[in-house]
């Protein structure tokens, strides 16, 4: 039973808390940025139409959240949230390093790290899975790896869309090589190259 009541304890944390993230991107819930700042953020990260990047952001951190806190539908719901983090932290977090205080991936790894634990372990006897009867055929190891697989896809998938190059209306600076390097010494500006010549 403890093991049971521990299961559903982390279960409540680790998925309202992804729930929580949803409703600040959909619904501006929990001084969250609401659609319009979420739909822009999205933009500036290079996800574009951003709109459509966050609602399907939002509705899956919901969708999620809510399935894990629940205990409902197997490994779907962790599939989903490892989908996620794959997109958040290589687009936004990765370049920050390890630790949350400087924005990195420690957060993302850690719901990561749940989510390969629920998806790994079932929710337990206290969830919904186990209610109607569903927790062996959505714990078969088959349908787990699928769940898993097919998540780390689409998230690399969606990483693939992403915009990377500059804004609309501004035109990348060429940078001759060397340049940076040798430009700036005893303050003096490294010699114009001709292109031909790198």
């Amino acid at each position: 039973m403890i093991d049971d009541l521990g299961l559903l304890a982390s279960r409540l944390a680790v998925g309202l808390s992804y729930a929580a993230h949803g409703a600040q991107k959909a619904l501006g819930w929990f001084e969250g940025p609401g659609p319009e700042g979420a739909a822009g953020f999205m933009e500036s990260l290079g996800f574009k139409p951003g709109k459509q990047y966050a609602t399907v952001a939002s509705d899956g951190e919901i969708a999620a959240g809510l399935m894990i806190a629940l205990g409902l539908g197997g490994p779907i719901g962790p599939a989903i949230l490892l989908s996620g983090m794959i997109v958040a932290q290589n687009s936004v977090h990765a370049k920050n390093g390890f630790f949350a205080a400087k924005n990195g991936v420690e957060l993302g790894v850690l719901y990561a790290s749940a989510a390969l634990a629920f998806a790994s372990t079932g929710y337990g006897a206290i969830s919904l899975d186990r209610a109607f009867g569903l927790h062996e055929k959505l714990r078969h190891p088959a349908f787990t790896t699928l769940a898993l697989a097919g998540a780390i896809a689409a998230g690399y998938l969606v990483l693939g869309e992403r915009d990377t190059g500059p804004p609309e209306g501004t035109l990348a600076t060429p940078t001759i090589k060397g340049a940076e390097r040798n430009g700036g010494q005893n303050g003096q500006s490294a010699p114009e190259t001709s292109p031909a010549t790198t």
